[in-house]
């Protein structure tokens, strides 16, 4: 491995466009929005393992073409936090991709499975653990910081050759395909939850006009945290914007008030958060409702067992098909998300006769 501190070393190395590159990334997120870039991976063929330092000027600069080329693969794993750190700190996302771990779940290794068991099980080679929790803004990295950061990319190429070859005897590289671009995609748009409280669970028991206020506060709450850099819960937690949803205060005065006792709370955005608890939403009469009773439960169920049997059939671990969080807007016949590709094909005869005989 070679520890790369200057652009110009970066670029004599990719002076010969690879065909495809082993790429990761370090970064810390703990206190901030966007995460913070403290290293990239990069593997070229040969075995050589490039260490790029992008707290050093102009280095991010010198990465972005590399990242842009579409001539380059760029084979990941688990990328979608790393395509954020990348876009925020480079300007540009990776892109073609190929994520091991998605192509490790569509050949039905397993769902959501981490590198290291990938490369266990798939290479039969163990890796070391020590340094997940590592400060990886901090310079000089240490040794073992070196050597695990290397190992994350070091067997990208292998991990890449196995799984393209049963994709490809599966049939599913398009699936692949569709499902890193989408990624990709989401990750250059950089959009933010249109609908944030059907993700609290405590939406489910708030009226009609509560469930609205609680849109508007958090709508307003990631807004002012990506716009800050700051972790969302640190702007408003969601068990305080939940309470001032529910019972709302008379004026701002009042919500001063409430904030002022509760040693956590924003106390200096009283005004700001005001304004968003009162201020009506284009669109807040369009939000959907969260579905919490028996009827669309019984329903959610069965959707589901039609989907766990196209899985097993398929050979594939649950959910990778259809989540429960993806299906709840096939109760209303809407096929959104990832729903609207590969999966729509193997799924939609399957709904369309659930749908004429729901039992």
């Amino acid at each position: 491995m070679q520890w790369i501190s200057t652009p110009a070393e970066l670029a004599a190395h990719l002076a010969t466009s690879p065909t495809r590159v082993g790429l990761d990334t370090e970064f810390v997120r703990e206190r901030t929005w966007w995460p913070q870039l403290a290293l990239v991976q990069l593997s070229l063929e040969g075995g050589t393992v490039l260490l790029v330092d992008p707290l050093l000027p102009g280095m991010c600069d010198a990465l972005a073409p590399l990242l842009a080329d579409a001539r380059v693969l760029k084979i990941m794993h688990s990328a979608s936090e790393d395509l954020v750190a990348l876009k925020h700190a480079c300007g540009v996302v990776p892109t073609p991709l190929f994520d091991t771990q998605i192509a490790a779940a569509l050949c039905g290794v397993g769902a959501g499975i981490g590198y290291q068991r990938l490369v266990q099980d798939t290479l039969d080679v163990a890796l070391a653990k020590g340094e997940t929790r590592s400060d990886w803004l901090r310079r000089p990295l240490s040794p073992s910081q070196l050597e695990y950061a290397a190992d994350d990319v070091v067997h990208l190429f292998a991990l890449h050759d196995d799984l393209d070859g049963r994709l490809a005897a599966l049939g599913r590289r398009d699936w692949l395909a569709e499902d890193c671009a989408r990624m990709v995609t989401n990750a250059q748009r950089d959009e933010l939850e249109r609908w944030p409280h059907l993700s609290l669970r405590a939406a489910q028991f708030l009226d009609a006009d509560a469930r609205i206020r609680l849109l508007r506060l958090l709508r307003w709450r990631d807004a002012y945290a990506r716009d800050t850099d700051r972790p969302r819960n640190w702007i408003l937690d969601n068990e305080l914007a939940t309470t001032l949803a529910r019972t709302p205060p008379v004026d701002q005065a009042a919500l001063q008030a409430r904030l002022d006792a509760q040693p956590k709370a924003p106390r200096k955005l009283a005004a700001v958060i005001w304004q968003a608890l009162t201020t009506p939403l284009a669109d807040e009469r369009q939000a959907p409702e969260p579905r919490n009773d028996d009827r669309d439960k019984a329903a959610l169920r069965r959707l589901q067992d039609v989907v766990a049997a196209r899985s097993a059939e398929l050979g594939l671990p649950d959910g990778v098909l259809a989540s429960r969080r993806w299906l709840a807007p096939l109760l209303d016949g809407h096929w959104t998300g990832p729903l609207a590709g590969w999966r729509r094909a193997q799924l939609q005869p399957l709904i369309d006769a659930w749908q004429q005989d729901p039992g």
